[in-house]
C-alpha cells in the first residue's frame, strides 16, 4: 500500500534533527550542537517521527543514531527549558514526559536494529538514549554519566530501569547515586557499550593507540573485532587537547565511522524478519521494566517539579553556581523547616485582607502588603 512505501527523508521537514537514508542505512542525528545536543520538546517529537519512518521503511535495514559535532552525542533534556517552563508549570512536565516516552519507545519499538554512534558525551537522557539502542560504539575521547540527583531529577527515563540489566545492580546504583563520569574504556568494561574506537590523532597525524598498525583491529570482521578491547595510549590531557585542537592533536571519526559501517553491513546481510523478531525477544526485560515503571515515573516527576529540589538544582545549573545540598538536608531535619517549598509551606493568612495560603516565611502579604507579625494558620 502507498501508506508504507519508502519516503524521502527530507519529506519530514525536520528542524532540530538531521535525517537521511543511504543505501540500507538510515542516519538520525540530534542537530543542537549549540546546546550539546540536549533535546528540546520539539526535538523529541521530530526524533520519534524519524525513528518511526525508518521502522516502517523496507528500504532501511539498520539505523545509526548520533549527534551533530564532536562534543556530544546527547546530554539529555534541555535544562534551561526545564527551568524556564516546567518548574513554572509542573503539569506540563507530564506532557513533556509523554513526548519523551514516545521518543524512547520509537527506538525500542523500531523494527530495525539501532546503533548508537557516540561521537561525544552521553549524559543524563543521552545515556538513556544510547541504552535504548541495540548496539553502541563509543569514541575513546568521550564519557558517559548520569546527573539526576545533582540537578533535582531522577534518571527514570531508562537508566533506573535498564542500567541493572546492562551493568548489574551494584554498578547501576553507583552510576545513579554518585553521578560520576565513566570514561570510554571503563564504559566498555562495564558493559555500557559494545566497542570503543580510536578518535584521538596525535601531532604525527596517527591515531594514539597501542597498535603498531592502526587498522589491525579492523582486519577480520568475522571475529567481531569491536568486542576485542585495546589499550589506549591517550591521556585525559591528550583528549582535552584533541577536543580543543591544541598542540597538533585533533579528533578524527574516520575509524568510528568504519566500525559503525561494518556493523551496519553485517546487519544488512541477515534475514530481516528474523532480526526484527530477535529484537522483540531480546527486549523482554527492557520492556518489562520500562512499562512497569514509566507511567509512575511520569506522574512522580510531574508532581516533584512543584518542589524545591528541581527549582534549586536547575536554577543553579542555568546560573552556573553550586547547589548547597546540605542546606536542603538541614531544612528537612529542622522540625520547623521545609525542604519541599522555596519559602515554606502555604501556612499563613493575612490579618488585614484575609488572604490565605501565604508561604510561611513571608513577612508581608503579597496581596495587600500588610505585615504578617506571626504565623496565622491557613484554613
Amino acid at each position: 500500500m502507498a501508506m508504507f512505501e519508502s519516503k524521502d527523508a527530507g519529506s519530514l521537514a525536520l528542524k532540530e534533527v538531521r535525517y537521511e537514508k543511504q543505501g540500507w542505512v538510515a542516519h538520525i542525528k540530534i542537530d543542537r550542537p549549540h546546546n550539546y545536543n540536549a533535546y528540546s520538546t520539539p526535538a523529541l517529537t521530530e526524533l520519534a517521527a524519524a525513528f518511526q519512518d525508518a521502522s516502517w521503511d523496507d528500504r532501511v535495514a539498520v539505523v545509526v543514531f548520533s549527534g551533530v559535532g564532536d562534543k556530544a552525542f546527547c546530554t539529555g533534556g534541555d535544562v534551561k527549558e526545564y527551568q524556564e517552563s516546567y518548574t513554572q508549570k509542573p503539569r506540563d512536565y507530564w506532557k513533556y514526559m509523554s513526548c519523551f516516552k514516545q521518543y524512547i519507545e520509537s527506538i525500542t519499538n523500531c523494527s530495525k536494529p539501532v546503533i548508537a554512534r557516540l561521537n561525544g558525551m552521553a549524559v543524563g537522557g543521552g545515556n538513556e538514549s544510547q541504552l535504548a539502542c541495540d548496539l553502541s560504539v563509543m569514541g575513546e575521547h568521550t564519557f558517559i554519566a548520569q546527573v539526576g540527583t545533582n540537578v533535582g531529577s531522577v534518571a527514570c527515563g531508562g537508566s533506573t530501569q535498564w542500567l541493572p540489566i546492562h551493568v548489574g545492580d551494584r554498578k547501576a546504583r553507583g552510576i545513579l547515586f554518585l553521578n560520576n563520569r565513566y570514561a570510554a574504556f571503563t564504559s566498555l568494561s562495564m558493559g555500557l557499550v559494545n566497542a570503543v574506537v580510536p578518535t584521538v590523532v596525535g601531532p604525527d597525524g596517527k591515531f594514539v593507540t597501542q597498535f603498531t598498525n592502526d587498522r589491525t583491529y579492523l582486519a577480520d570482521w568475522n571475529t567481531d573485532p569491536w568486542e576485542q578491547p585495546f589499550i589506549s595510549r591517550a591521556t585525559p590531557e591528550e583528549y582535552k587537547k584533541a577536543q580543543k585542537g591544541q598542540d597538533g592533536y585533533a579528533l578524527d571519526f574516520s575509524q568510528l565511522d568504519e566500525v559503525v559501517a561494518a556493523l551496519c553491513d553485517k546487519i544488512v546481510h541477515k534475514f530481516p524478519e528474523c532480526t526484527r523478531y530477535t529484537k522483540t525477544q531480546v527486549n523482554y526485560w527492557k520492556d518489562a521494566s520500562w512499562h512497569a515503571t514509566t507511567g509512575h515515573a511520569r506522574d512522580w516527576l510531574a508532581v516533584h517539579y512543584t518542589s524545591l529540589e528541581p527549582y534549586e538544582g536547575m536554577s543553579a545549573f542555568v546560573e552556573k553556581r553550586k547547589v548547597d545540598f546540605v542546606a536542603i538536608r538541614e531544612r528537612a531535619a529542622d522540625p520547623n523547616g521545609s525542604s519541599e517549598f522555596l519559602w515554606g509551606p502555604y501556612a499563613n493568612a493575612c490579618p488585614e485582607c484575609d488572604a490565605k495560603g501565604i508561604p510561611r516565611d513571608f513577612k508581608f502579604c503579597g496581596k495587600c502588603g500588610a505585615e504578617i507579625h506571626a504565623a496565622v494558620a491557613t484554613g
